[in-house]
């Protein structure tokens, strides 16, 4: 068995499933036979590839980690359930001392950071894994900080288009929002226009039918106050096969710091994304 093992939760959901695939294709990692998903789930088992895994709900999790843990040794736990279950998730990692790496969006993420630098563990936190768009979110925090108030007076416009599936607002487009408000842009997380309708995607915006199960399509627009300037910055991602990369590379990441011996550190892609050049 590899030495670094993971277990991947909110199996058999679709973005779960597909970590999974690559994680079971990734010469770095084991990936293990189990993970924890909603109490709404009705199967007990689901299978990646010819992989069998068990699922195990919320009232069961105590006692199977305790197994778990005892079989394997030490994991990192990728969490990518439902917006609903991040901060109890998070706490119920740090309680159980268990890395994780946070790919769920949703929750009070302030809650959640505060959690793990409460505890004895490290995280890895980011509302996107698609390396490419933290590399965009980077360089737009290097303008925010770099050069603020340049956008003063701007009128900003988001829309964001996901699956149906998908309960909460993008946690991307809500990172955005504070690199623009720095920029000089007076925005709310709130007015963000939030795409669901399969129907709106396809005739209205052009997503292909192929994707309208799973994408995430993003516009940020700019206009000046006189309306004689407009800037746009784009990003349309179909499919989830961008987010299996970064993930791999978070949790190869996270496992390096805990060998450095870390603790109570909560870490972003961007520091994923610097120390891997």
């Amino acid at each position: 068995m590899k030495s670094l093992k993971i277990m991947i939760n909110g199996l058999p959901g679709n973005v779960a499933s597909i970590i999974a695939g690559h994680a079971l294709q990734d010469a770095r990692i084991t990936l293990l036979p189990h993970s924890f998903t909603g109490p709404e789930i009705e199967v007990s088992q689901c299978t990646i590839s010819d992989t069998v895994i068990e699922l195990i709900k919320p009232a069961e999790r105590d006692k199977r980690v305790d197994a778990i843990l005892k079989k394997y040794g030490n994991f990192i736990s990728v969490d990518y359930t439902h917006p609903s279950a991040v901060n109890d998730n998070a706490a119920f990692y740090c309680n159980r001392v268990l890395p994780f790496v946070m790919g769920t969006t949703g929750g009070d993420r302030e809650k959640l950071i505060q959690t793990v630098v409460n505890s004895t563990i490290c995280a890895v936190i980011a509302p996107n894994m698609a390396k490419q768009i933290v590399g965009f979110q980077a360089m737009m925090e290097y303008a925010a900080t770099t050069f603020p108030g340049i956008f003063s007076g701007y009128t900003l416009t988001i829309r964001e288009s996901h699956q149906a599936g998908k309960a909460d607002t993008s946690g991307t487009a809500k990172a955005m929002v504070s690199y623009f408000n720095r920029m000089g842009v007076v925005f709310s997380p709130e007015a963000i226009a939030m795409e669901r309708d399969p129907t709106v995607q396809r005739e209205q915006w052009g997503i292909p039918e192929a994707y309208l199960s799973g994408h995430g399509w993003h516009t940020y627009r700019l206009m000046s106050p006189d309306k004689t300037v407009v800037f746009e910055f784009q990003h349309n991602v179909n499919g989830r096969d961008i987010y299996a990369e970064g993930t791999m590379d978070a949790v190869c990441y996270l496992d390096r710091k805990l060998k450095t011996g870390e603790t109570g550190r909560a870490f972003t892609m961007i520091d994923v994304l610097k120390e891997n050049g």
